[in-house]
């Protein structure tokens, strides 16, 4: 395997780790302050969930979009399987002696095939916006300023995210009316304030990537001579 190869196999497995965890996790509401700003109030699979457009954003960035959307399309694969395998064991029924009864386990994990409804139609959307006003982005701007296709594609696809996800789990019920613009904003906040933290995080993964892409050239160099 080359390294672009190996860089973009490490991404898609990284992206889809991201996306099938977040949902799993995504019960549990969590809150923190930031700087004794601002106190968060945010379901726990938002924590890590601006992660995946910065892998995308590096995936169109350095292999293009056909690349990138194939990942997306790879993870949402893979959460399907999941989601497969949970509705199956969702019906067996648990021994006397299981740590969790069956509708302790329902109760936890029969939520994920609602929220994988959600999540599914939010994320597709949302990381195909992202991609296209990644590239435009680029080319509007002629590969300069890489901060601004980064942050700017990422913001918009982080609000488009969170709406259509807090508004299709409100729609089902699982959320109260009365919250939904309330877990909207707090979710996007904390998304657009993870993003603009991941800025520098994006700067120096391209940087490494391209310093790897330079080593395996000069070793494919020094093989040819």
């Amino acid at each position: 395997m080359t390294i672009n190869e190996k860089i973009y196999a490490f991404l898609c497995v990284l992206f889809s780790v991201i996306i099938v965890t977040g949902n799993l996790i995504s019960r549990k509401f969590v809150s923190f302050d930031l700087f004794s700003f601002y106190t968060f109030e945010v379901s726990a699979g938002a924590l890590l969930y601006p992660l995946t457009f910065l892998i995308t954003d590096i995936i169109a960035e350095f292999f293009g979009r056909e690349k990138s959307t194939f990942c997306v399309r790879l993870a949402i694969s893979v959460n399907i399987f999941i989601s497969l395998i949970i509705m199956v064991i969702d019906k067996l029924d648990a021994t006397s002696w299981s740590k969790l009864t069956s509708e302790q386990f329902s109760y936890v994990f029969g939520y994920y095939n609602v929220g994988f409804i959600g999540s599914i139609i939010a994320f597709y959307t949302s990381q195909s916006v992202d991609i296209r006003l990644y590239l435009l982005i680029k080319k509007m701007t002629k590969d300069k300023m890489i901060w601004l296709r980064n942050l700017g594609s990422t913001s918009v696809a982080l609000l488009i995210d969170t709406s259509i996800v807090i508004t299709i789990l409100t729609v089902f019920g699982d959320f109260p009316k009365d919250s939904m613009f309330t877990l909207i904003i707090n979710s996007y906040i904390y998304k657009l304030f993870f993003a603009i933290c991941n800025v520098p995080i994006f700067y120096c993964y391209c940087y490494a990537i391209k310093l790897l892409q330079k080593r395996e050239s000069k070793i494919k160099e020094v093989d040819i001579i």
